[in-house]
């Protein structure tokens, strides 16, 4: 059974924080408030819609009962480097399975990439690094691109207005925003195949959250790496899809979260969404920070194994293999480190792509205001590897017409 707020109060939320695997509770180090002036649970900031003191159902791993916690105090776990889902509106997330007979249990394999070579490496020759500046120079221009501040719904409808002006040549693509009560709505991009019996068909999804994050949410949080990144390399996928006048042989989405770093809450609610209409998902690919080369590394692509589909997995770095002009590498990120884990938690097939190994990734400057493009160690032709991944992760699951 499951507290309710009038049953844990405030003062038993840090006892309940585990701390068996490293994770601080709110006593073993400065909260963020600590260097502040006055109360800041009351403050007014304009330009966000937060409520510090409001109560979240918070989970940190799939083996501990979730608890309540503020939403200042989540800001200060997540500051400390805990990772969890906020789950306060997506509670039954995954429960189907256990019920009835579930779409989402429905489990598929992988075929040997190698199947749609031609019209892939055709299409990966229009990648544009100079598009991809050009979006992330503006995309990175909003104050923050945080989920309950002005500048975030800002920016999304920028991201939004972006893949409608790519998407007008082509008929077959429809493109709607998924609605969240704090405001920056998740996008979802849909191309429909060629035949209309093929339309009930499983879809393929490519993931990337839009939004960004200071460890305090009122900083500027230009989120370059973290995921303008992700964003800008699925974007640039898209954009020469279309370009290719591309039509899939089963349905094919981009999927642009909102409010990752909440807790994962955009993709929590598309995949319940997805969980409770039924909807078949054949595979679901998330990109999450593809952009940073570290200095005396291998340039590598991170393909995550631990919280994910051991197949797909493997059939991603089979892509990576075939159509990549760099190698990968296996990583690990633990519990709910980006979007494909409410996918997966929901019972849907999911894999996980970073820019190296967890130990090389950008860690030092995301979720702060150096997370920027002018670093030596950001790399754009390291971005457009995982815009070549997106493409013949694409063909390859979704097929073509062609």
């Amino acid at each position: 059974m499951l507290l309710t707020p009038a049953l844990l109060t405030l003062p038993l939320l840090a006892a309940a924080i585990p701390t068996n695997r490293g994770q601080l509770a709110f006593n073993q180090a400065p909260a963020l408030s600590d260097d502040a002036s006055g109360d800041i649970k009351h403050a007014n900031y304009e330009g966000f819609s937060l409520d510090l003191n409001e109560l979240r159902l918070v989970q940190f791993s799939e083996d501990e009962p979730p608890v309540w916690m503020t939403e200042l105090q989540k800001i200060e776990t997540k500051a400390k480097g805990v990772r969890f889902m906020d789950i306060t509106d997506t509670p039954s997330l995954g429960f189907s399975g256990y019920l009835l007979p579930s779409a989402a249990n429905v489990k598929y394999s992988y075929p040997t990439p190698g199947n749609h070579t031609k019209e892939i490496k055709k299409i990966i020759k229009g990648l544009d690094i100079g598009y991809m500046k050009k979006f992330l120079t503006k995309f990175t221009s909003f104050r923050t691109r945080y989920y309950r501040s002005d500048t975030g719904k800002e920016s999304q409808q920028f991201l939004l207005k972006t893949l409608k002006d790519i998407a007008k040549p082509h008929s077959g693509i429809t493109i709607k925003e998924f609605p969240h009560p704090w405001g920056q709505n998740s996008i979802i991009v849909h191309f429909s195949p060629s035949s209309s019996s093929a339309k009930e068909e499983p879809v393929t999804i490519i993931g990337a959250h839009q939004d960004s994050a200071n460890s305090w949410p009122f900083l500027p949080a230009p989120g370059a790496d973290d995921d303008g990144s992700g964003t800008t390399s699925s974007l640039e996928a898209f954009r020469n899809l279309v370009a290719a006048n591309y039509t899939p042989s089963s349905p094919l989405e981009f999927h642009y979260f909102s409010a990752e770093e909440g807790g994962l809450l955009g993709s929590q609610a598309v995949a319940k969404s997805y969980e409770e209409e039924g909807k078949k998902v054949r595979a679901m690919l998330q990109m999450d920070m593809t952009a940073w080369v570290k200095e005396g590394t291998e340039e590598r692509v991170g393909v995550v194994q631990d919280f994910v589909d051991p197949g797909l997995t493997e059939f991603v770095e089979g892509i990576i293999s075939e159509y990549l002009s760099i190698p990968s590498v296996k990583t690990k990120c633990s519990y709910a480190c980006s979007d494909h884990a409410s996918f997966g938690k929901a019972g849907y097939q999911s894999a996980f792509a970073i820019e190296a190994t967890f130990e090389d990734s950008n860690t030092r400057n995301i979720h702060s205001t150096q997370d920027t493009f002018d670093h030596p160690e950001f790399s754009w032709t390291h971005m457009r590897e995982f815009s070549k991944l997106a493409i013949a992760f694409a063909l390859e699951l979704a097929g073509s017409s062609e």
